[in-house]
Protein backbone atom coordinates (compact mmCIF):
# COMPACT_ATOMS: atom_id res chain seq x y z
CA UNK A 1 0.00 0.00 0.00
CA UNK A 2 1.12 3.60 -0.73
CA UNK A 3 0.39 6.43 0.86
CA UNK A 4 0.33 10.48 0.01
CA UNK A 5 -0.11 13.14 2.41
CA UNK A 6 -0.35 16.96 1.63
CA UNK A 7 -0.05 19.75 4.51
CA UNK A 8 -2.00 22.86 3.03
CA UNK A 9 -1.56 26.19 5.25
CA UNK A 10 -4.52 28.38 4.84
CA UNK A 11 -5.24 31.85 5.46
CA UNK A 12 -8.56 31.10 6.68
CA UNK A 13 -9.76 30.31 10.21
CA UNK A 14 -10.28 26.42 10.49
CA UNK A 15 -14.34 26.55 10.80
CA UNK A 16 -14.24 28.70 7.43
CA UNK A 17 -11.88 26.27 5.72
CA UNK A 18 -14.55 22.99 7.05
CA UNK A 19 -17.79 24.64 5.86
CA UNK A 20 -16.37 24.44 2.21
CA UNK A 21 -14.70 21.07 2.71
CA UNK A 22 -17.44 19.06 4.42
CA UNK A 23 -19.91 20.45 1.23
CA UNK A 24 -19.47 16.57 -0.35
CA UNK A 25 -21.26 17.85 -3.30
CA UNK A 26 -19.77 21.27 -4.04
CA UNK A 27 -15.92 20.32 -3.89
CA UNK A 28 -15.32 21.49 -7.66
CA UNK A 29 -16.90 25.18 -6.74
CA UNK A 30 -15.76 25.48 -3.17
CA UNK A 31 -12.64 23.20 -3.18
CA UNK A 32 -10.74 22.84 -6.07
CA UNK A 33 -12.39 25.32 -9.09
CA UNK A 34 -10.32 24.76 -12.01
CA UNK A 35 -8.59 21.49 -10.72
CA UNK A 36 -11.99 20.04 -10.71
CA UNK A 37 -14.08 21.22 -13.83
CA UNK A 38 -17.76 19.39 -13.11
CA UNK A 39 -19.60 17.26 -10.62
CA UNK A 40 -22.24 14.72 -10.71
CA UNK A 41 -24.30 13.45 -7.70
CA UNK A 42 -25.39 9.96 -7.96
CA UNK A 43 -26.86 8.07 -5.73
CA UNK A 44 -24.79 9.77 -2.71
CA UNK A 45 -21.59 9.22 -4.96
CA UNK A 46 -19.92 12.51 -6.50
CA UNK A 47 -18.69 11.68 -9.92
CA UNK A 48 -16.14 14.39 -10.67
CA UNK A 49 -14.30 15.23 -13.74
CA UNK A 50 -10.59 16.47 -13.22
CA UNK A 51 -8.90 18.98 -15.89
CA UNK A 52 -7.22 16.59 -17.51
CA UNK A 53 -10.40 14.90 -18.61
CA UNK A 54 -10.32 11.60 -15.55
CA UNK A 55 -13.42 10.86 -14.34
CA UNK A 56 -13.71 9.30 -10.57
CA UNK A 57 -16.51 7.97 -8.98
CA UNK A 58 -16.03 8.68 -5.14
CA UNK A 59 -18.30 7.78 -2.05
CA UNK A 60 -18.32 9.41 0.81
CA UNK A 61 -17.28 7.39 4.02
CA UNK A 62 -17.16 9.71 7.14
CA UNK A 63 -18.23 13.04 7.58
CA UNK A 64 -17.22 14.09 11.24
CA UNK A 65 -17.98 18.13 12.34
CA UNK A 66 -16.51 17.67 15.74
CA UNK A 67 -13.37 16.59 14.70
CA UNK A 68 -13.64 18.54 11.06
CA UNK A 69 -12.38 15.08 9.34
CA UNK A 70 -14.04 14.23 6.20
CA UNK A 71 -12.91 10.45 4.66
CA UNK A 72 -14.59 9.21 0.66
CA UNK A 73 -12.79 6.29 -1.11
CA UNK A 74 -12.49 5.77 -5.33
CA UNK A 75 -15.54 3.15 -5.96
CA UNK A 76 -14.14 2.58 -9.58
CA UNK A 77 -10.95 3.33 -11.66
CA UNK A 78 -7.38 2.09 -11.73
CA UNK A 79 -6.90 1.65 -8.22
CA UNK A 80 -7.95 -1.80 -5.99
CA UNK A 81 -8.06 0.42 -2.84
CA UNK A 82 -7.72 4.16 -2.68
CA UNK A 83 -8.82 5.75 0.83
CA UNK A 84 -8.28 9.36 1.20
CA UNK A 85 -9.18 11.62 4.28
CA UNK A 86 -9.16 15.51 4.94
CA UNK A 87 -8.91 16.93 8.12
CA UNK A 88 -8.89 20.85 9.19
CA UNK A 89 -6.74 21.92 11.97
CA UNK A 90 -6.52 25.43 13.81
CA UNK A 91 -3.20 26.83 13.22
CA UNK A 92 -1.98 30.19 14.22
CA UNK A 93 -4.65 33.27 12.58
CA UNK A 94 -5.43 30.27 9.94
CA UNK A 95 -6.07 26.43 9.57
CA UNK A 96 -3.97 23.91 8.06
CA UNK A 97 -5.10 20.91 6.07
CA UNK A 98 -4.26 17.94 6.30
CA UNK A 99 -5.23 15.16 2.96
CA UNK A 100 -4.07 11.70 3.58
CA UNK A 101 -3.93 9.16 0.55
CA UNK A 102 -4.22 5.30 0.88
CA UNK A 103 -3.85 3.58 -2.46
CA UNK A 104 -3.23 -0.13 -4.13
CA UNK A 105 -1.45 -0.80 -6.50
CA UNK A 106 1.51 1.26 -4.88
CA UNK A 107 2.65 2.27 -8.77
CA UNK A 108 0.00 5.09 -8.39
CA UNK A 109 1.57 6.72 -6.10
CA UNK A 110 3.37 9.16 -8.10
CA UNK A 111 0.54 10.23 -10.73
CA UNK A 112 -1.65 10.09 -7.54
CA UNK A 113 0.66 12.84 -5.80
CA UNK A 114 1.25 14.53 -8.90
CA UNK A 115 -2.45 15.09 -9.16
CA UNK A 116 -2.48 16.38 -5.29
CA UNK A 117 0.25 18.13 -5.95
CA UNK A 118 -2.22 20.62 -8.85
CA UNK A 119 -5.02 20.32 -6.65
CA UNK A 120 -3.11 21.96 -3.36
CA UNK A 121 -2.59 24.51 -5.62
CA UNK A 122 -6.38 25.37 -6.08
CA UNK A 123 -7.14 24.64 -2.97
CA UNK A 124 -4.98 27.18 -0.96
CA UNK A 125 -6.74 29.84 -2.76
CA UNK A 126 -10.58 28.67 -2.68
CA UNK A 127 -10.30 27.93 1.15
CA UNK A 128 -8.46 31.61 1.18
CA UNK A 129 -11.29 33.34 0.46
Amino acid sequence: MATQRREIPVANAAASVWQKLRDFGAVHTKVAPGFLTDLKMDHGDRILTFFNGMVARERLVTLDDETRRLVYSVVDGQASHYNAAVEVFPDGDGSRVVWTIDLLPGELASPIGGMMDEAVKAMKTALAG
